[in-house]
């Protein structure tokens, strides 16, 4: 029981996980770059540890009933969303860039940990999949099973960044071409902006 439990968790972390968001847009852009790309695996990581265990133990029911903070989430992801994105357009075209490896002038660690906080808790996209959805299924649960159940959410978000960190970090070369790492800021603007857009028609519509 405590291994099909595990199944259900890493599955359902892994769909949750998998579609190209914020995240694995930043996550990919650091490990072509191989700018501190383990340590922003680790924080990314960390940070849905931290998210699964609040919305699986019921935390989920403290963001839904606050309005406010939700707004407030809302309109700070949209705005760092917006600004993520416009430098990645602005990557994809400025002569700055180093033609010769293709790779783009690495970021400070101070820089990445800002940068990787905020995409993480600046993103309303991401209480709702990790304390609205996950903490829904796993309020089903109780006592071991709720905690095998949480460990198979959390060995995916684990498996998932460090891979796509690791897989990125060694396909780097191929990948710093100017014309496919222009594609890939191009590809990570439209999904920064897109996201952007679905959060302000959400927040329009509630």
């Amino acid at each position: 029981m405590s291994l099909i439990l595990l199944a259900k968790g890493f599955a359902l972390g892994i769909s949750m996980i998998l579609p190209l968001g914020s995240q694995n847009a930043m996550m990919l852009n650091q490990g072509i770059n191989r700018n501190h790309h383990l340590l922003t695996a680790s924080f990314f990581a960390l940070s849905d540890i931290l998210l699964i265990t609040f919305g699986v133990m019921g935390g989920s029911f403290l963001l839904a009933s606050n309005e406010i903070m939700f707004d407030l989430l809302t309109w700070g992801g949209i705005l760092f969303l917006c600004s993520y994105a416009a430098m990645s357009v602005k990557a994809a075209f400025s002569g700055t860039t180093d033609s010769a490896s293709g790779r783009s002038a690495k970021k400070s660690l101070k820089i990445v940990l800002i940068s990787s906080f905020l995409v993480t808790f600046l993103n309303p996209h991401v209480y709702i999949d990790m304390l609205m959805i996950i903490g829904s299924v796993g309020g089903q649960y109780q006592g071991s099973n709720k905690i095998y159940f949480m460990l198979g959410l959390m060995s995916a978000s684990v498996f998932w960044f460090f891979t796509l960190a690791i897989g990125a970090a060694k396909l780097s070369k191929q990948l710093s071409k100017p014309h496919i790492k222009g594609a890939i800021d191009i590809t990570v603007a439209i999904i920064m902006f897109a996201i952007a857009w679905s959060l302000l028609t959400t927040w329009l519509a509630g």
